[in-house]
């Protein structure tokens, strides 16, 4: 489906192993339901890996990447509860982007979800992006199997700002500067969209040294704005 809001926040990780029973309870439970309660955020989504790159992928959309810059969620991230200060000690080969979402069409939220993240010139940034939009994306919408294909630009500055969460993690992190998401209700239908988009991407980007990272994720969970035991 299209994103609930023009903001989001992308984040992905790996876990100590040791530390997964207790990351899904804190996820579950108090982690992404807090999140859901902050005014502005729309709806939480954590995702699993199915091939090579970060094990999670975490996804939270808002009203705005004003909100996502905003002091309700400020707040939180610089007064974590102790249950977050101890989990996030456990996050491995963290990237967060806060997101401007400047394309986002689907009829539905999908089981699969690709990622694809890349850097483009700067110079380059306005004719990819009407390129992306104008040309690459609303086919791979349309396509068989396909429920939703978003593009993300991350604001940068948002995206650099310090907090004590931040801070609570072992080590530093990354941000992603441009994400396709494509999702869809099977593995291989959005491994198939996946597989269209980095021929265009490639085209797109001759010359330029980025090399996008691909990963495919299975949904596991969903946080939405509703009384809490309605999920």
């Amino acid at each position: 489906m299209s994103f609930a809001g023009t903001g989001v926040v992308a984040i992905w990780h790996d876990l100590l192993p040791e530390a997964r029973d207790e990351f899904y309870e804190w996820h579950n439970r108090e982690h992404m339901p807090e999140r859901a309660g902050i005014p502005g955020f729309l709806r939480g989504r954590r995702y699993i890996a199915l091939n090579a790159g970060p094990t999670y992928f975490n996804l939270y959309e808002a009203d705005s990447v004003q909100v996502l810059g905003g002091q309700d969620y400020l707040s939180r991230l610089n007064t974590p509860t102790p249950w977050t200060q101890q989990s996030v000690k456990s996050y491995r080969n963290v990237a967060r982007s806060i997101c401007d979402v400047t394309y986002t069409s689907g009829v539905g939220q999908g089981a699969y979800l690709l990622t694809i993240r890349f850097d483009v010139e700067q110079e380059q940034h306005k004719p990819v992006s009407d390129a992306l939009r104008q040309r690459v994306l609303a086919p791979l919408a349309d396509r068989q199997g396909i429920t939703g294909v978003h593009l993300c630009v991350a604001d940068e500055a948002v995206s650099k700002v310090e907090t004590a969460e931040k801070k609570a993690r072992a080590e530093g992190t990354q941000i992603p500067a441009w994400i396709v998401m494509i999702e869809g209700c099977a593995a291989d239908y959005v491994e198939a969209a996946g597989d269209a988009f980095m021929v265009e991407l490639h085209r797109l980007l001759e010359g330029q040294s980025s090399t996008p990272e691909a990963t495919l994720y299975q949904l596991e969970y969903t946080r939405c704005k509703t009384p809490s035991a309605a999920g």
